[in-house]
């Protein structure tokens, strides 16, 4: 991993500029930080804004999960902000059933974004770290076909990345270049380069997992998973899809969320959770798999479909789906 600058870092904009293999796609990653700089405003006034942003709203998404009011208030801080953005021509999350048609390629429309806008919503109100989950897809769809562009994929990715809530508020962009990290200057109100070119390490005896699921994995995890405790590996596990797989990027290891009896399919959602989160690791040095191929390889049916997740160092990926051959 690429140490921090000495140097004062450059902004996110003026990096993002400064890289010529970006072109437009630097205004879509640029509208995502502007959405991601708003969620996180709400964020830290959570509890003191109670009524606004703490709570559900009464409604079930698209998933069959009850809303948060801070989801749909991030699912309109994410489409507003990509609306403004002339270069994106359709918008697909979490909470909405359908694609968004913004513009199509005719009107400069060339990329689909796709996104979790706050992963780990039921989280807020215990102060656990969330996040902004991203997929940018190139549009080559017909303009009376715009929102099929959302359906690629993940192999097709040109950008993928997450802004995490905790601590401090970090941006993390992979592209074809590499991964990059920016975090939010509350002074300035701007997102800074601190790290570039992030490789995580290829093993790490470390995992995160829900254990509590045990007796509904399938054989070949429970077998991992007694490979693991035999053999000094450490347990790390917030319960929160971005801050998990941010501390696996950084420290090394692997992130798990498989298939149970109850969910065959996994749980997390293929476009805006596996997909991204999978690029993300493969452009470090990692690995993202389903436990019978790469997540990046899934075509997608649906929009909302499901898939089991296994992400992070590629010997410790490889340790696991191993274990479930």
């Amino acid at each position: 991993m690429t140490d921090a600058k000495s140097q004062p870092q450059p902004p996110l904009g003026t990096h993002l500029r400064e890289r010529r293999d970006l072109g437009p796609l630097a205004d879509v990653v640029e509208a995502i930080a502007t959405a991601g700089r708003g969620i996180a405003a709400r964020i830290q006034r959570a509890r003191l804004d109670d009524g606004d942003v703490i709570g559900e709203v009464g409604a079930i998404n698209v998933q069959g999960e009850i809303q948060q009011k801070l989801d749909v208030l991030s699912d309109e801080l994410v489409l507003a902000s990509l609306q403004g953005c002339r270069s994106v021509a359709v918008y697909a999350s979490e909470e909405q059933e359908e694609p968004v048609v913004l513009r199509p390629r005719s009107e400069g429309g060339m990329y689909a974004v796709l996104s979790d806008p706050l992963d780990g919503s039921s989280n807020i109100d215990v102060a656990v770290s969330v996040g902004t989950i991203f997929s940018v897809l190139p549009n080559d769809a017909p303009d009376d076909q715009t929102a099929s562009a959302v359906l690629q994929a993940g192999s097709a990715q040109v950008a993928a990345g997450y802004v995490l809530y905790g601590s401090s508020v970090v941006l993390v962009l992979a592209t074809a270049a590499g991964v990059d990290m920016y975090v939010l200057d509350p002074d300035r109100d701007e997102f800074m380069l601190v790290a570039e070119g992030l490789a995580m390490p290829t093993s790490k005896k470390l995992y995160a997992i829900n254990e509590a699921y045990f007796e509904e994995f399938e054989p070949g995890l429970q077998a991992y998973l007694r490979y693991a405790h035999g053999n000094g590996y450490g347990l790390r596990y917030i319960g929160s899809m971005v801050a998990d797989v941010h501390r696996t990027l950084l420290k090394g290891g692997v992130f798990v969320y498989p298939s149970t009896r109850k969910a065959p399919e996994g749980k997390l959602r293929l476009m805006y959770e596996g997909n991204p989160m999978a690029y993300v690791m493969v452009q470090a040095g990692g690995a993202g798999e389903t436990g019978v191929g790469a997540i990046l390889d899934v075509v997608p049916k649906a929009l909302h479909e499901r898939v089991p997740v296994i992400v992070g160092s590629s010997e410790e990926v490889a340790q696991v789906t191993r274990h479930l051959a």
